[in-house]
């Protein structure tokens, strides 16, 4: 069984953290993917795919069959615990809103909002308020993906450069042989959380698709990083091979079909329901309604999707049915299948006893201690956003839990807590203490110098005409050094868009502070300069070394 005390002390398949806190940060980020695996005790079990035929094929799969039985009256009995639940957690956290749906059987079974929109207005959640789901767009993507190879419109096996023929990474044979699947799994080679920062400074979605072309790749194949770009690139690679964009293709083969009126890929859309939560940060250990709205658009098929629980319920009723809705077929089995069984280990066992994490095509795929076949995935924004759900297909059950607050571990204790009693008839593990500290890094300020006082007596710097002009890195870009009423001011992003006045500290060494969805609120980057050569701190990371050259 894998417990609390396995959570990987390190990302699989990358090396120990470095020294750079911009760089456990991201590690964090991974333990985060690892405890989600936790949530269904995940083990990659293999599929048997290959295997020579056996009498057996006719005969009723005995891998179907769970070790236990569910408890008498399993779901139900859950459900009449979850609002006790919910209760608990907001009263512990504090957390502003959250919504609850519950599916089983084919019938939505209980669905529900707590707390409110917006602390500002008091406005009261309720079934229908729009939530952004974050990452949990992942899997509804990847069901859209499934329903455009029902429509034999692409296959999970086409590769990206046949719809979008400019498309390039680091290694030819990985740019000619990158399929859309290995984008939905995570396996491309692409450093993880790759183009994140680029979203940041502004770039457009296809600047920073064409600018992965420039960062290095791991092992092809058999190495997993979590990366929201690679996602959005299989999807706008799916789009553009159906002749739409992303959004409308969503629209037309999932939301539409399923009724799911609440639903879209689309920011603007969100922005214009009148029952829709805004998130929100923690500050000064209060919540308030973010300073910074995400937008999420640049990535949308990876976290753009909006919607609400009621519609959530739909969806997850045609996930549980095989494609079905109404006993229409919306998404082919055959075609739906491969996104939830194990197409790469996410998370590598840390002992014999261990399982395993594996991920599909955008979703994570396990089996629980109970022995079943667990399909789930979470969704954060730093700027408020904390979703999942959770599939129990052997049970016919599934939970979504959508929130307007900062990712601490709630929405997924409650999910982890609600299962535990469908399958158990209790809560068997410490989810919350689980999810609290594998979600707490995210919420640390980032940086050597965070925390830290200014030199007391600093090294003078340079005349600071002689660190103006233009200098340039193969990942970010441009960046540029302009003087303007005695000091230095980096700008950065396309048009300069991004600029950050620098603050002295120590001969060469300067600092500017952040807050971004990859920073949070109190972060501090060093900009040092040496010659030719000017280093930052913030985008010393997998992708690049940090390392910006005077032109």
């Amino acid at each position: 069984m894998a417990t609390a005390h396995s959570v990987p002390a390190r990302c699989p398949g990358h090396e120990p953290p470095r020294t750079s806190r911009w760089a456990r940060l991201s590690m964090a980020t991974c333990s985060v993917v690892a405890v989600v695996a936790l949530v269904a005790a995940c083990d990659s079990g293999s599929s048997g795919t290959g295997a020579p035929p056996s009498a057996s094929e006719s005969l009723e799969n005995p891998n179907a069959v769970a070790a236990e039985p569910l408890p008498a009256d399993a779901v139900d009995k859950a459900v009449g615990q979850l609002d006790d639940l919910v209760n608990s957690m907001m009263e512990s956290t504090k957390i502003p809103g959250v919504a609850v749906a519950v599916v089983s059987g084919g019938e939505t079974k209980y669905a529900k909002g707590f707390g409110v929109k917006d602390i500002t207005t008091g406005e009261a959640v309720d079934p229908n308020t729009v939530f952004q789901l974050a990452s949990v767009s992942k899997s509804v993507g990847s069901t859209v993906v499934a329903a455009a190879v029902t429509d034999k419109t692409v296959t999970w096996e086409m590769p990206i450069v046949e719809s979008l023929p400019w498309f390039a990474l680091a290694e030819p044979y990985v740019t000619r042989t990158v399929t859309v699947g290995d984008m939905y799994s995570h396996r491309s080679g692409l450093p993880d959380h790759a183009g994140d920062k680029l979203e940041d400074m502004g770039y457009s979605q296809q600047e920073i698709m064409q600018r992965m072309r420039f960062m290095p790749l791991d092992p092809f194949r058999i190495s997993y990083a979590y990366t929201n770009f690679g996602v959005t690139t299989g999807g706008e690679a799916v789009a553009v091979k159906a002749g739409t964009d992303w959004a409308t293709l969503s629209q037309d083969l999932i939301y539409g079909p399923l009724g799911m009126t609440s639903t879209s890929s689309r920011y603007v859309d969100f922005e214009r329901r009148a029952d829709r939560a805004v998130g929100h940060i923690k500050e000064d250990d209060k919540w308030v309604k973010t300073p910074i709205p995400r937008d999420p658009d640049a990535q949308s098929p990876a976290g753009g999707v909006s919607s609400n629980v009621n519609d959530m319920a739909t969806w997850l009723k045609m996930v549980l049915a095989q494609g079905k809705h109404n006993g229409q077929e919306v998404v082919a089995p055959d075609a739906l299948l491969p996104a939830l069984s194990p197409q790469i280990v996410s998370s590598p066992p840390q002992t014999p006893d261990n399982r395993a994490g594996s991920y599909g095509y955008g979703f994570n795929v396990g089996v629980t201690e109970d022995a079943r076949t667990q399909f789930n995935h979470a969704g954060a924004f730093a700027s408020g956003a904390g979703t999942v759900f959770s599939i129990l297909p052997s049970a016919d059950t599934a939970i979504v839990v959508l929130s307007n607050a900062a990712p601490l571990g709630a929405v997924d204790s409650i999910a982890a807590e609600f299962m535990d009693l469908v399958q158990f008839g209790e809560i068997r593990n410490d989810w919350r203490d689980l999810y609290a500290k594998a979600y707490a890094p995210l919420s640390v300020p980032s940086g050597e110098l965070v925390g830290k006082e200014p030199p007391s007596n600093p090294a003078p710097s340079q005349p600071l005409p002689s660190y103006v002009g233009t200098y340039a890195n193969a990942v970010y870009g441009p960046a540029e050094i302009v003087e303007r009423d005695g000091k230095l001011v980096l700008e950065m992003g396309p048009g300069g868009v991004r600029k950050h006045e620098l603050a002295h500290w120590d001969g060469n060494t300067f600092t500017f502070d952040l807050l971004n969805e990859n920073a949070e609120p109190g972060s501090i980057s060093q900009v040092t300069f040496d010659g030719p050569r000017m280093t930052i701190e913030y985008y010393d990371d997998e992708e690049s070394n940090g390392e910006f050259i005077r032109r």
